[in-house]
């Protein structure tokens, strides 16, 4: 079995070594590992740190058993905008592991869409490139599969035997639901974590406020650093239910921010304790 990966950054690079890891797959053992991405240098560094066995060309990832497709989401859907029904391998199965699912699976043209596996593992740092890339970034992480009854059944045996491989486990749902609830639990939060971001660096000396910060803040700043490129698809993509998120956020902020105006510490402290209950279910 010959595997391809699109976009040789944090997730195609960490694919990349944690395939390399397994044996076989459906009996089938990975004989290679081929890599293509647009950007000159990620191929160079991608093959000096072992992400791939080899970098090629775009025509001759599609003739692969299986390819990730592990680029920005608008850049999946070029790609199978772009793909043309003869250059793929005919039980080729494409898998993509974008953030955002419904626009994605909605724009496929119609004989792709057996061949396609919409998948979002739940996993990723704030660090990105090929130097990000490490093995165990997939081991015990949900991936989440999408509109899977929509894909060719050869197709999607072959991703959740590829996963469960990893060491991942499997939720199945409806790609309007990810996107809805993602949207909420990490899509606000990226948004939440920039705006601090960007709300200390607009201080009059952030440097001197920056000297003093502590395990709270560098928790909740910690995801600004991650790709501004990415992120700016994701929320294009998801736009509707981020805005839906971030308006349950800010009623909430307001809530909190009404509370102290008032001095209504009491009602403050209920505030916290019923946040605090959230610990329950994590």
């Amino acid at each position: 079995m010959k595997i391809g990966i699109i976009g040789l950054g944090l997730m195609g690079g960490s694919m990349g070594l944690a395939l390399k890891k397994v044996e076989q797959i459906q009996n089938k053992h990975i004989t290679r590992i081929i890599g293509y991405d647009k950007n000159p240098l990620h191929s160079q560094q991608a093959l000096n740190l072992g992400l791939v066995d080899e970098c090629v060309e775009l025509k001759e990832i599609w003739q692969c058993d299986v390819v990730f497709l592990c680029v920005p989401v608008d850049g999946i859907i070029s790609l199978m905008a772009d793909l043309k029904e003869g250059e793929l391998n005919p039980k080729t199965t494409l898998i993509d592991v974008g953030g955002a699912k419904v626009k994605i699976l909605q724009s496929l043209p119609q004989w792709l869409r057996i061949h396609f596996v919409g998948a979002h593992p739940m996993c990723g740092t704030e660090f990105f490139g090929p130097k990000a890339a490490f093995g165990e970034l997939y081991e015990n992480a949900i991936v989440i599969l999408t509109d899977l009854e929509q894909s060719g059944a050869y197709q999607a045996e072959l991703a959740k035997d590829i996963f469960i491989a990893l060491g991942m486990k499997i939720l199945k749902m409806d790609s309007k639901s990810h996107d809805k609830h993602i949207a909420l639990i990490s899509h606000m939060p990226h948004i939440i974590s920039y705006a601090l971001a960007n709300a200390t660096l607009a201080q009059e000396n952030p440097q001197t406020i920056l000297a003093l910060v502590g395990g709270g803040f560098r928790s909740m700043s910690r995801i600004s650093k991650s790709s501004p490129l990415m992120w700016k698809d994701v929320f294009k993509q998801n736009k509707h239910n981020v805005l839906e998120a971030m308006a349950h956020f800010q009623a909430e902020f307001d809530k909190a921010r009404v509370l102290l105006e008032n001095d209504d510490f009491d009602g403050l402290e209920s505030f916290m304790a019923n946040a605090n209950t959230l610990q329950k279910f994590l």
